[in-house]
């Protein structure tokens, strides 16, 4: 018996714990190639605010009744696998069990991970798809030169806080905004960046990042959307390069925002501002993953996580990223 979170209902604006629902199922025997798997870490994440919609987008929309997935590492407890033994840890895009069994078929869409390398919350965080993001997204639409001067929204989440580190280490300038003092202390003194700007606290944005810019921005790494990155066009640079990955700002809107119309900022900069899914990249996952590793092995990347316990709290850390309450990466523990 494993107990399974489901989607009972579709949101409407933001998400509360009556949309989802538990469940009890049984577990079924194991053919030959496959594994039981137990969860062990948990990701949330904002995209899954968008699958939670009937509506179309990069990847098909969760069913209702049908249990929710994301990043997760579990532990092998059963296998009939050649390639995988009791005890070994996966991680991959899998169900919110406590217990499941991955069939012959979807085998390949698991990776192993290595306890000994790193802890096995950050194959979910810096080592997995945060930290793939992060890299790529950067490195890819950014293509930064040194010496420049990178923004970026929502900077002490989980992907804003390596695009800020990676930016250093490769030689640009660095400012952050956030939603706190004590998020902006934390970009300044882990992070690395050089600057921060507490929207909370600001009363006119436009102004506040073309104090903290005084070069302007060459690179805007965009995690929010909305006002806030409305505010970063009055800054950019010739031939600035904006790269969007999320926009957590509008994710709960129930009507289509409104906000500054981007073509005359783009047209006047000759400006490139490119929306992406990691996916995009899918190619370039290996090198991106060993970079990534070597850093985090040679203390040039730190990272932050707000860790939950508790297989049934799994829905309110998931609630708890649209009101900022995570530091870093939101992972459960099981």
């Amino acid at each position: 018996m494993s107990k399974v979170i489901v989607l009972d209902k579709r949101p409407v604006g933001t998400p509360t714990l009556s949309d989802f629902k538990f469940k009890n199922e049984d577990l079924v025997d194991l053919k030959d190639g496959d594994l039981q798997i137990k969860s062990e870490y948990v990701s949330v994440d904002p995209y899954l605010r968008g699958r939670m919609s009937d509506a179309k987008s990069y990847v098909p929309p969760f069913e209702l009744g049908k249990p929710i997935t994301s990043g997760i590492v579990a532990k092998v407890v059963a296998s009939k696998n050649k390639d995988f033994q009791e005890g070994d840890y996966i991680s991959g895009i899998l169900d919110w069990k406590e217990e499941q069994i991955i069939s012959s078929e979807k085998i390949k869409e698991i990776r192993k991970v290595d306890a000994n390398q790193a802890p096995l919350s950050a194959y979910l965080g810096i080592l997995g798809m945060t930290g793939l993001t992060a890299y790529l997204g950067l490195t890819e639409i950014g293509k930064p030169k040194e010496g420049e001067t990178l923004l970026v929204s929502g900077a002490a989440g989980a992907v804003g806080s390596v695009v800020g580190q990676i930016g250093k280490i490769l030689g640009l300038r660095v400012v952050g905004i956030a939603g706190s003092d004590e998020k902006i202390n934390l970009l300044k003194s882990e992070f690395g960046y050089d600057e921060g700007i507490n929207y909370n606290t600001i009363k006119d944005m436009k102004a506040a990042i073309k104090e903290a810019c005084p070069n302007g921005v060459d690179i805007y790494f965009d995690n929010v959307g909305g006002e806030i990155s409305d505010a970063v066009l009055f800054s950019i640079n010739k031939f600035a390069r904006m790269i969007i990955c999320g926009a957590i700002s509008v994710y709960n809107e129930t009507s289509i925002p409104k906000g500054v119309s981007v073509q005359p900022f783009l047209i006047k900069n000759s400006a490139l501002m490119q929306g992406f899914i990691v996916s995009n990249f899918q190619d370039k996952f290996p090198e991106a993953g060993q970079q990534l590793g070597q850093w985090l092995a040679e203390n040039k990347l730190t990272y932050k996580e707000t860790i939950v316990d508790g297989f049934d709290n799994i829905p309110q850390a998931f609630l708890d990223l649209f009101e900022g309450k995570n530091k870093g990466k939101m992972i459960v523990k099981i």
